[in-house]
């Protein structure tokens, strides 16, 4: 399996990497440093630039940075555009666009921006799903579904080759959508052990679908507290990932440390993943800083 190592947005104490200035210094500094992939989170209400245009912004500033969404909310948006967004983005960019698809958006006040019927956000998902899927794959597609209707549809220009789509998600009935639907999986806030759980399952409702996803198409985010981080932050992050895992010890899930990291890393490929995102855990300093230890640290774990 080919060991990727990405990394995502990086909050700073200022707010200046998220958008403006910052943000195309981070992009060129992540070229430079020839990093795999850069990770936009969508996340409306916040400083952070627009998924789908950051990701535009920084295809069109790079030549070899791939450039994905981590995770990109598909229900509430019209998956016709969505697909003509992604042709065009992996036409002027080959081989560098990686979108990743969720259900709902992780912030709960952001949900009412992504109407859909009551209860049937899932089903929503799926149909989207299903139609950007069929628009980037076949040169005209006529759907009737119980959210969409296209007669005679289709969106330009296209893409070279096949671009995969990617999911989140852990839940099981997730897990399985992965293995019929989608292309791969793109993890958060879940240990190896249950990581490898994940993967198990995937592998067999793509199995069950007669389906079969690429062995290195596993990955996960990895949200890791930097050295320099105050014991208030630290607090802070484990109180974060404690909201999105009650039911887990939120040291199982923010590592400190680069040390730790790279150990984490080592268990996760164990555990059958290959591609990673990684996040700090807290607000940094310094942008410039933390990417140059990460290139120092983790960098090398690639292969």
């Amino acid at each position: 399996m080919k060991v990727r190592i990405g990394i995502g947005s990086l909050p700073t104490e200022s707010g200046r990497a998220a958008v403006g200035p910052g943000f195309d210094e981070l992009v060129d500094a992540l070229e430079e440093r020839d990093v795999d992939s850069l990770w936009l989170p969508d996340l409306i209400s916040t400083d952070a630039v627009d998924a789908l245009v950051g990701l535009a912004y920084a295809a069109g500033r790079t030549r070899t940075l791939k450039i994905g969404t981590g995770v990109l909310v598909l229900p509430g948006r019209n998956p016709v555009l969505v697909a003509s967004q992604l042709a065009s983005l992996a036409a002027l960019a080959p081989k560098r666009i990686l979108p990743a698809f969720g259900v709902r958006p992780a912030r709960g006040r952001e949900r009412q921006l992504y109407p859909v019927p009551d209860g049937q956000r899932a089903a929503v998902f799926e149909e989207a799903l299903v139609v950007v899927r069929r628009l980037l794959d076949e040169p005209r597609v006529t759907h009737h579904g119980t959210f969409f209707h296209l007669d005679d549809a289709s969106v330009g220009p296209r893409p070279p080759g096949r671009l995969d789509l990617w999911l989140g998600g852990r839940a099981p009935v997730g897990l399985d959508r992965i293995g019929r639907l989608a292309d791969g999986w793109l993890g958060s806030f879940v240990t190896p052990d249950e990581a490898a759980d994940c993967r198990r399952r995937i592998e067999r409702a793509a199995a069950a679908a007669g389906r079969e996803i690429e062995e290195d198409h596993y990955g996960t985010n990895l949200a890791v507290v930097p050295p320099e981080a105050t014991e208030e932050q630290v607090a802070a992050a484990l109180a974060g990932s404690l909201d999105r895992r009650p039911d887990m010890d939120p040291e199982q899930l923010v590592v400190r440390g680069w040390e730790q990291a790279r150990k984490r890393i080592g268990q996760y490929v164990d555990a059958g993943l290959s591609k990673f995102v990684v996040r700090p855990a807290t607000p940094v300093a310094s942008w410039r800083g933390f990417l140059d230890q990460f290139v120092e640290e983790l960098q090398v774990l690639e292969n």
